[in-house]
């Protein structure tokens, strides 16, 4: 019998490339589309002729550029509050409504791409469950269903119990072929606390760390003067929770003129205007710091840089590695110890060190002196570990075989014959 569609169409056979259809969990910051739009970028040019559809609701989106074969549609948006809730980011409906909407574009998506493989990022029902509809059709379909997550969740006494509220492990057994981790298992083990059935830990693969390289095309924001010479980069990501970072750093300039090395404090999008705006008073009295908005590709900056400051999300973490920079990770402490975890294996392992307020006091002094000590520590490239950056290696090796394993239909609109 001819397959068809919803609609009564016919599916034929496609001899085009691959389809991958990849859910970007973009509710708050930057990590998750960066994280995306990195392994798109490899997919389409390991395998010339593929073609890659992120679905997300980060509004920036459109300020990224993508490699031919990759493109994205953007669904509604929704933020994160201060007391940890949701709303919708841009339209004057309510939660509810706009998660329906999105669950709707997400299936539609799904049917109408056809993908052979769907990549679903760290929350494998997706945000307050909007991916399912589209992980029964398309394991109907006989699509191959992967979740990717990051190295590290949450510590376990709270991941477990919020993955069970979002019946996470039971759709993690229910639907996935595969399970990437984009880390070493000798660094951390992120679903360990999950005590999965043996059926499942087999479908785990661990990657490897997501090796970054600069765009390639330059950036064409222009950097401040403070660029021509040695530089300190402080990023905080999306800038939407990086307050305590920057005004720490600002503080040790203050507190300590006499430091030597200048640092160029990058906001981020999401910074609070008023935040921003006490900020860049403070940093306009201090002439070893400067300070820029927003760099749609900072991989160009970040390799300019002699040393980084950043909070440890792990798209930074990946880039500090890749570029071979002599980093300082604050990690953030709430509401999640994500950063915390990654910062103190990484600094186990002697590829960074760490300053954390978690329980010692934030002053100036301390972070003065770990600026000072940034010119002398050793750089990531002088500890040697086994397939550290061979993420997306492992990712694409990985999708040349669920692709070929399996034959893709994908739909063929022909007007009827009258």
């Amino acid at each position: 019998m001819e397959p068809k569609t919803e609609s009564g169409l016919p599916l034929v056979k496609s001899h085009s490339g691959a389809r991958i259809l990849i859910y970007s969990h973009d509710t708050f910051g930057l990590g998750h589309l960066r994280r995306s739009r990195a392994l798109a970028n490899a997919i389409v040019e390991a395998q010339p002729g593929t073609s890659v559809i992120i679905i997300s609701g980060s509004p920036v989106i459109g300020n990224f550029e993508f490699e031919s074969g990759v493109d994205y549609i953007r669904i509604p948006g929704v933020t994160k509050l201060p007391d940890g809730d949701y709303r919708s980011l841009n339209l004057n409906v309510n939660l509810d409504e706009a998660v329906g909407l999105r669950q709707a574009l997400i299936l539609q998506a799904a049917k109408a791409f056809q993908p052979d493989v769907f990549i679903v990022d760290k929350e494998p029902t997706g945000f307050r469950g909007e991916v399912v509809p589209a992980l029964d059709y398309l394991q109907a379909a006989g699509c191959r269903l992967v979740l990717g997550i990051r190295d590290v969740m949450d510590e376990p006494a709270l991941l477990v119990p919020e993955w069970e509220r979002k019946g996470a492990r039971t759709a993690l057994i229910r639907y996935y072929d595969e399970i990437w981790v984009y880390g070493l298992r000798d660094v951390y083990q992120p679903l360990k606390a999950l005590d999965l059935p043996p059926e499942v830990e087999s479908r785990i693969t661990y990657t490897g760390y997501l090796r970054r390289d600069v765009p390639p095309t330059p950036s064409l924001t222009k950097y401040p003067k403070i660029t021509k010479q040695p530089f300190i980069l402080v990023t905080t990501g999306g800038g939407g929770d990086g307050d305590d970072l920057i005004d720490w750093v600002i503080s040790a300039y203050e507190a300590e003129p006499n430091l030597d090395q200048p640092a160029l404090i990058l906001f981020g999008p999401f910074i609070d205007r008023d935040q921003r705006r006490s900020f860049v008073e403070r940093i306009a009295r201090q002439p070893k710091l400067d300070v820029m908005s927003f760099d749609n590709k900072i991989e160009w900056l970040m390799k300019k840089a002699d040393a980084v400051v950043a909070m440890g999300g792990y798209n930074t973490f990946c880039e500090a590695l890749s570029f071979d920079k002599r980093t300082l990770i604050v990690p953030r402490t709430r509401p999640r110890l994500e950063q915390y975890i990654r910062a103190v294996e990484a600094e186990r392992l002697g590829l960074l060190r760490m300053l954390s307020d978690y329980k010692k006091p934030r002053t100036p002094e301390r972070m003065a002196a770990a600026l000072r000590a940034l010119s002398t520590q050793p750089r990531p490239s002088e500890v040697v570990i086994p397939d550290l950056l061979d993420g997306l290696d492992r990712v694409c090796e990985r999708l040349k075989v669920l692709t070929q394993s399996r034959p893709r239909f994908a739909p063929a609109y022909h007007q009827a014959a009258e």
